[in-house]
């Protein structure tokens, strides 16, 4: 941490990829943002395939992501940008108020969920916890979610991808194992890991075994 003129402690610069498919709600945002302090809009993309490009390129603090744009689809999108930079936190920009899509997203990797229409109030707040490791849930959709549990799909709101690690885990892989197995990098594993131990809440290898065990993910 460098310090101001003032003498104190000037925080990192949160730098910013804005991806949405309408040039005026882009604009709208960057001013909304750079207003910040210590926020920093890097680019702009109008499609999916640009927003990759730039995540990887730019290698940014967050990318604010719209649901809805040309190629494709942003959700299905999510694992490729986290995997191609781990430290990029993906915050969900979208008119999409469906908790279904929430619990994709948060599902997919995302840290943030925000409804377009509340994003002068929750945008800047969603960043700053995603990027201090924390998840924002828009928190309208975050009580209909809790009223409507969802009862499908990986248990503990894993990621398929995540489910494939923590099955090898259990079955007493290494993280250079597991990276070999399911061609990705060992960096990226361990990002999975991270992830499933905090979606789960445990922190030793033998409660991701006992979890494993209990749900049936071992020899399935």
């Amino acid at each position: 941490m460098v310090e101001s003129e003032s003498g104190g402690p000037e925080e990192a610069t949160i730098t910013i990829v804005l991806a949405d498919d309408h040039p005026v709600v882009r604009q709208g945002l960057r001013m909304l943002l750079e207003a910040e302090p210590n926020l920093e809009v890097v680019a702009e993309a109008g499609a999916v395939d640009a927003a990759k490009r730039y995540v990887l390129g730019y290698k940014p603090s967050v990318i604010v992501l719209d649901l809805n744009m040309p190629g494709e689809p942003s959700l299905q999108a999510i694992p490729r940008m986290i995997e191609s930079s781990p430290e990029t936190a993906v915050v969900v920009l979208t008119m999409q108020n469906d908790p279904a899509f929430a619990r994709e997203a948060l599902g997919a990797g995302a840290r943030g969920y925000v409804l377009k229409q509340a994003a002068g109030e929750e945008l800047v707040q969603a960043i700053r916890t995603a990027v201090g490791g924390g998840t924002y849930l828009n928190p309208e959709l975050g009580a209909r979610i809790a009223k409507e549990p969802d009862r499908h799909g990986p248990p503990g709101d894993l990621t398929e991808r995540e489910v494939d690690v923590l099955r090898l885990i259990a079955l007493g892989h290494t993280n250079a194992e597991i990276a070999e197995t399911l061609h990705l990098s060992v960096r990226t594993v361990e990002t999975h890991r991270a992830h499933i131990q905090q979606k789960l809440r445990v922190s030793s290898r033998a409660d991701l075994v006992r979890y494993a065990l209990d749900n049936g993910l071992i020899g399935r």
